[in-house]
């Protein structure tokens, strides 16, 4: 038997292998799906004729759903459960991207168009937190840091999806097909592979279910153990209790914050890179794209390689690390003299800011008991620096230049850095 990591019970060797592929599954499906629309947005914006501002109001449609789905996930693991959760997540997002291509291919209307964003977006959230909830939980079951590794996975899926989306647009495929059956295969698996998740049902110590009788005054009555998920007359009560506490835990909100710094350092090279090649560093749009495929590569390395490092020198010296490769790998591509430094930038900085976000969900989980509350708020700040930051960028760019822009990412990865103590796994 393989002990479960702070759940007090026990699962067999295969089981636990089963649950950590079955996880690795929901994450693969989570990065196939968002590049799926985004290898589209060429052809949808084509297709329904839009300026760019038009595309920046759809893509603020998925935003402003997945921020929302965010918020609310903690209250919504809570009391569905991280399998229930993914599940509808996944279904949620498959229906999205059927919406989305139904509305550009067939009818041609951009509101059609923003309403399926706006679905994948509301998935996408709740799903995102439920994941690192039941990724931590086999984590803990495994007893190795492998929360990188997943993340890694849904790297390669964004990977794949892009590459998809390449030969669908280089043959000409309907968005509508293409988004629909790469709805189907992120529904049917993500729900095929929840059978095997394991979070919602093996019982958590420390975990306390109030009932009518002593929810008041829980010293009054015996309190049991009962399994995330499992429904109580007081648990909509009980569940907001936990997220409010989650939210005024000094440890959780610090840990928000440091993730914050290198979700932004993540998101910002996603929406500015390309950009910021062509225009500050002379680049074509061609170079500006193989620059950003570098960093995304040179990420998801790092986030495999995490694994081994992480077990090795703890998380304190990695997140260190991390945050420092983040500000030297983008100061580098700002300030490089040539352009081979500036790719060469990318790279340092895609190492950086690898491993920030898994840490993190990590660090949050690692009372298992008030995993789900801790795991949203830290999200919720995370996502929030991830889906609002490059957009502010965007802003300051008008004033100073795209390149220099990114010097802001600088200031948050610094206080990053000086916040790594917060991710020492608790006693």
């Amino acid at each position: 038997m393989t002990p479960s990591a702070g759940t007090g019970a026990s699962v067999t060797a295969g089981e636990v292998t089963r649950w950590r592929n079955a996880v690795v599954v929901a994450y693969a499906a989570s990065g196939l799906a968002f590049a799926s629309w985004v290898s589209r947005l060429p052809a949808i914006r084509d297709a329904l004729d839009l300026t760019p501002g038009n595309v920046g109001v759809l893509l603020l449609c998925m935003t402003l759903g997945s921020f929302a789905s965010v918020s609310a996930s903690g209250l919504i693991v809570l009391r569905l459960g991280s399998k229930r959760t993914i599940r509808t997540g996944s279904i949620m997002v498959g229906a999205g991207l059927l919406l989305t291509g139904f509305g550009t291919s067939v009818l041609s209307s951009p509101v059609a168009t923003a309403l399926g964003l706006a679905v994948i977006g509301l998935g996408t959230g709740s799903w995102n937190t439920a994941s690192n909830v039941e990724g931590a939980a086999v984590e803990r079951a495994v007893g190795r840091h492998i929360m990188p590794r997943l993340h890694g996975a849904f790297s390669l899926g964004t990977v794949a999806g892009a590459g998809l989306g390449a030969a669908a647009a280089a043959v000409s495929l309907p968005v509508a097909w293409h988004l629909a059956a790469a709805g189907a295969v992120v529904a049917v698996s993500v729900a095929t592979a929840a059978s095997w998740f394991r979070a919602d049902t093996t019982p958590v110590a420390g975990e306390r279910t109030y009932t009518p009788d002593n929810f008041e005054d829980p010293s009054t009555g015996p309190i049991p153990v009962i399994p995330a998920g499992t429904p109580s007359a007081s648990e909509p009560l009980d569940n907001k209790r936990k997220i409010a506490q989650a939210w005024r835990d000094r440890r959780t909100l610090l840990l928000g914050v440091l993730v914050l710094g290198l979700a932004l350092a993540e998101g910002a090279a996603g929406d500015w890179v390309a950009l910021a090649l062509a225009d500050g560093h002379g680049q074509t749009d061609a170079a500006g794209a193989a620059g950003y495929g570098l960093f995304v590569t040179f990420m998801t390395i790092g986030r495999f390689a995490g694994t081994l490092v992480l077990d090795r020198f703890g998380r304190v010296p990695v997140m260190r690390w991390c945050a420092a490769m983040a500000v030297a790998g983008l100061g580098l591509f700002v300030f490089a003299p040539a352009p081979w430094l500036a790719f060469a930038g990318l790279a340092v900085w895609g190492l950086g800011a690898s491993l920030g976000f898994p840490v993190g969900m990590s660090a949050a989980a690692d009372d298992p008991a008030k995993a789900a509350a801790r795991v949203s708020v830290v999200s919720t700040i995370g996502y929030g620096a991830f889906l609002c930051g490059p957009p502010l960028l965007g802003l300051l760019a008008e004033y100073v230049g795209i390149l220099h822009s990114l010097l802001a990412v600088m200031v948050m990865l610094a206080v990053s850095f000086l916040l790594s103590p917060v991710a020492r796994k608790l006693a």
